[in-house]
């Protein structure tokens, strides 16, 4: 982690008595219109929100750049890469930035290098992980609570964004252990699907999919299903925000809570649309099927497809890649309302099961893959996976 780099290549400095990633709080509450009243009377945000930050950075920013690189023992360079993979904007050399705690913190990573544990590529990797998922976390909780404060206390979006900052150390210390508790229960359960599961996974491969030209250096057998709603951006047109918000919050909830139960992984969501994976064929299947009915049962949904390909993927930066993952996200946007497709090779691993019906269709010219017979999946056996 040597060298040095050009400021000019960096993203602009933040004022250092602000804090990070938010604008001040007169523009947060916007400007007022004439003869409306104050949102904020009587709340002293600015040192409401001076305490805040010094509770969660451990204290006041007493340190610049280079005091932190050099308490690091790295060269600015390889402190601002740090830095920025956790997702910190650019500061100046005269900036106060950094406080003691932020200098203890950020000696983890490169402790790590030096004792040969991680690779500095591995040590960014992983930094850059938990940066990007943390500030994801911290807006969506951020927003839920200013959407909780709205609707409970009928006050206006800027007041409530303001009163947050108010309302928040209250609620740091039972967020940051429900943190550490739940990346310890996903750590847990992604080394149960690493040691225990890997067998099966790679037992499943053989059947059908084993790796052909396209995807023999993929390294993980796994299922992959996609589910969207149907017109989702002709409806999206015709509602309001909070109507959207909560149409798409029922549908990601609803999905989440098919995939989790169903033992899959959620990998990601875009509007109207989620992407899973499961290890073994029969429980992509399962998984698939009761999206589909989840979708239909619910009267607040439009209605939805699906798709689920079993094949080989790569997995980097919390995501997949692979010619499985766009079949599957093909056949999704082919499927019929209220469908769910699989293509003719998983049909093949599935085609034994009692649980699924499969109804081949006629054969169609997918994008990118030329032609591709899809198949219907079907509910056979068994009621599938049940829901609380």
């Amino acid at each position: 982690m040597e060298g040095e780099a050009m400021d000019d290549e960096l993203p602009p400095p933040m004022p250092a008595d602000l804090p990070v990633g938010s604008g001040t709080l007169d523009e947060l509450a916007g400007p007022l219109e004439d003869g409306q009243e104050d949102p904020v009377a009587g709340i002293d945000y600015r040192r409401a929100a001076r305490a805040l930050e010094n509770l969660l950075l451990g204290g006041e920013r007493t340190l610049k750049r280079r005091d932190v690189a050099q308490g690091v023992g790295l060269s600015l360079f390889s402190a601002r890469k740090l830095w920025r993979a956790l997702g910190m904007p650019n500061f100046t050399d005269d900036d106060l930035a950094f406080t003691a705690e932020d200098l203890e913190h950020l000696k983890i990573m490169p402790k790590l290098v030096r004792e040969g544990v991680l690779t500095e590529d591995a040590a960014i990797s992983v930094t850059r992980a938990i940066g990007q998922m943390t500030d994801r976390m911290v807006v969506w909780q951020v927003e839920a609570l200013v959407e909780d404060m709205v609707v409970a206390h009928g006050i206006s979006d800027a007041e409530a964004r303001v009163r947050l900052v108010a309302e928040l150390p209250r609620l740091i210390e039972p967020l940051e252990e429900m943190l550490v508790y739940s990346w310890r229960r996903q750590l847990s359960a992604g080394v149960q699907r690493l040691a225990v599961r890997a067998k099966q996974g790679l037992e499943a491969s053989e059947e059908g999919r084993t790796g052909g030209e396209d995807d023999a250096p993929l390294p993980l057998a796994r299922s992959v299903g996609f589910a969207d709603l149907v017109s989702y951006t002709s409806l999206s047109r015709r509602m309001n925000e909070k109507t959207l918000a909560r149409l798409v919050q029922t549908f990601e909830n609803k999905c989440a809570e098919v995939i989790s139960v169903g033992g899959g992984r959620l990998v990601k969501t875009v509007g109207d649309e989620v992407l899973y994976i499961a290890e073994t064929p029969t429980a992509g299947a399962e998984i698939a099927l009761a999206l589909s009915r989840e979708i239909a049962a619910d009267e607040r949904l439009p209605e939805g497809r699906v798709a689920m390909v079993w094949g080989r993927v790569l997995s980097r930066l919390g995501d997949i890649y692979g010619p499985t993952v766009n079949l599957a996200a093909r056949l999704t946007a082919i499927a019929e309302p209220g469908q769910v497709l699989v293509d003719d090779l998983t049909a093949g691993v599935l085609e034994d099961d009692p649980r699924f019906v499969l109804t081949p269709l006629e054969v169609q010219n997918v994008r990118g893959f030329g032609e591709v017979r899809p198949v219907a999946l079907g509910r056979g056996e068994g009621t599938g996976i049940v829901l609380d």
